[in-house]
């Protein structure tokens, strides 16, 4: 699954820097390594013990981590919506991305000059929070008087729908709202939101950029902005990111835990965001495990197992007969899939079962 966060934030908040720790990921995922596809663009490992315990236990051939997609999106300007500074480019760029990694400053530093003069984390934020929902208003406004027209011919059986699902998106974003934060009245209201893609509408994660002294516990600026974002289903962060530079240089694992454990942090800032950015977007891991790989599969919590079959190859999801599943626990505890199998303790699923984070599964299928 190609799915992408990208990184945003107005210029000198330390948004490139953090991108740039990302880059050195292999210093938090030992040795799967971040891999750059583009100046401004990487894929990042997701950090799971789960994965390394069953490396362990198989030694596999080859393995395949989770992983997500980064992208460093140029800092934006007020006016973007107007195409002020890279403007379009800046939007266009979000609209691609299926989650928001929003960097805000949380730290003073007079040697690092801020583009609106003062720090100021909350006022950043609305600045390109603005610029967003102007830009969702003009797509609502725009859909919604074709919906209207469409309703009232009867031409289209859905477009009452869509008028009642652009209405309450417009009157959130008239309030200085996401669309995010709008609760809809059915499924189908939710689909037609989602059918939408607008930009207020992804999951957001505020990361609070701090100094060294705040890393571990936070400063009156992550205090202002988790109050600003309380009632937004946003998640929040506290990075130091320049503490992450630092850290990403360190050659070894035993080197990096001492590190952090003198900051009072238990495992790196980095490792953190990136379970955060998964967890944003609502994923899970299942695994398969063998001599021959094991491999971290990516799906959306909730999935029935034919789906979940259909991510490893679409046949498996069209012939799906049966999954064969060990919990994460007892493959561990057991000590494999033979030990597994003679305690009784694989269970046979079919089209109903609902996919648990860490399931090992062995799929059955028929073309």
């Amino acid at each position: 699954m190609a799915l992408q966060c990208g990184i945003v934030g107005l210029p000198n908040v330390g948004k490139s820097t953090l991108f740039n720790c990302l880059s050195n990921a292999k210093a938090q995922s030992a040795n799967f390594p971040f891999c750059t596809i583009e100046p401004n663009v990487g894929i990042i490992t997701v950090p799971d013990d789960r994965l390394t315990k069953l490396v362990e236990m198989c030694k596999p051939k080859s393995v395949v981590p989770a992983t997500v997609e980064i992208v460093d999106i140029a800092g934006l300007v007020k006016g973007a919506s107007k195409g002020e500074g890279l403007g379009n480019k800046f939007l266009a760029n979000i609209r691609e991305t299926d989650a928001i990694i929003h960097v805000l400053r949380c730290f003073d530093d007079d040697n690092i000059t801020h583009v609106d003069g003062s720090v100021n984390p909350v006022r950043d934020k609305e600045i390109i929070d603005m610029e967003l929902q102007i830009k969702d208003l003009e797509t609502v406004e725009a859909r919604l008087a074709k919906s209207i027209k469409a309703a009232q011919t009867g031409a289209d059986k859905t477009a009452k729908a869509q008028v009642a699902v652009l209405t309450k998106i417009k009157e959130a974003l008239e309030k200085g709202k996401p669309a995010r934060s709008v609760e809809f009245d059915s499924e189908e209201e939710e689909r037609l939101a989602r059918d939408l893609f607008l930009l207020t509408s992804k999951p957001v994660l505020y990361v609070c950029n701090v100094d060294d002294e705040a890393a571990a516990g936070g400063n009156k600026y992550v205090e202002a902005v988790r109050e600003a974002i309380k009632d937004e289903g946003a998640g929040l962060l506290v990075v130091a990111a320049r503490t992450e530079s630092e850290i990403a240089e360190l050659d070894t694992w035993e080197e990096r835990q001492e590190f952090l454990a003198e900051i009072g942090l238990q495992e790196s800032g980095v490792s953190r965001l990136i379970r955060a950015a998964y967890a944003l977007l609502d994923l899970q891991t299942y695994f398969t495990a063998g001599a021959d790989e094991v491999r971290a599969w990516t799906f959306c919590r909730g999935s029935k197992a034919p789906k979940c079959a259909g991510i490893i190859h679409s046949d498996f999801e069209k012939g799906f007969i049966r999954a064969e599943v060990i919990k994460y626990e007892d493959y561990v505890t057991l000590g494999g899939e033979t030990a597994v199998r003679e305690a009784g303790k694989m269970a046979v699923e079919g089209k109903e079962y609902i996919v648990k984070d860490g399931d090992i599964m062995h799929f059955r299928f028929n073309v």
